[in-house]
C-alpha cells in the first residue's frame, strides 16, 4: 500500500513539474502582458476606469514595440547563425581532415568556455591573447 502512494504521489509531481516547464516556455502575447501590467497597476493604485482605459493604451503601445524589437532581434540573431554556419562551411572545405578534426574539437572548447562563464576564451596560441581590448 505504501509503494503505491509513493509512486502515485511520485506520478504527479512529475506530470505538475512537466505542465509547469510547458509553461514556463509559452510567452504571452502582448495584449496579455498589457492588460496583466494594467491589472497590477490597476490593484495597487486604485485607478479608476478612465485611469484604466487609458493605462492600458499606454502599455499596450509599449508591449507591441517591445514585441517588434524582440522579434527584429531574432531574425538578426538567425541571420548571423546563418552566416556563421556558411563561414565554418568555407572553412571546412579549405582545412584537411586532421585540421578539421582539431578545428572541430577548438570549437567545442571554446562554447564549453562560454557556457562556463568565460565568453571571450581565445584560441590556445592566439597572439591576440592577453592583449587588452582585442577580442
Amino acid at each position: 500500500m505504501k509503494r503505491w502512494i509513493f509512486a502515485t504521489g511520485l506520478l504527479l509531481m512529475i506530470s505538475l513539474s512537466t505542465m509547469a516547464q510547458k509553461r514556463e516556455g509559452e510567452r504571452p502575447s502582448p495584449e496579455e502582458r498589457a492588460q496583466r501590467n494594467t491589472d497590477r497597476m490597476a490593484e495597487a493604485l486604485t485607478l479608476t476606469d478612465a485611469q484604466k482605459k487609458q493605462i492600458l493604451d499606454i502599455n499596450l503601445e509599449y508591449a507591441m514595440k517591445k514585441e517588434a524589437e524582440m522579434e527584429a532581434r531574432k531574425a538578426q540573431m538567425d541571420a548571423k547563425r546563418a552566416e556563421l554556419k556558411e563561414q565554418d562551411a568555407k572553412i571546412q572545405a579549405v582545412l584537411t581532415e586532421e585540421q578539421r578534426t582539431k578545428w572541430t574539437e577548438i570549437k567545442a572548447e571554446r562554447m564549453e568556455d562560454r557556457r562556463r562563464g568565460r565568453p571571450n576564451a581565445q584560441i590556445e596560441g592566439d597572439p591576440r591573447k592577453g592583449r587588452k581590448g582585442v577580442n
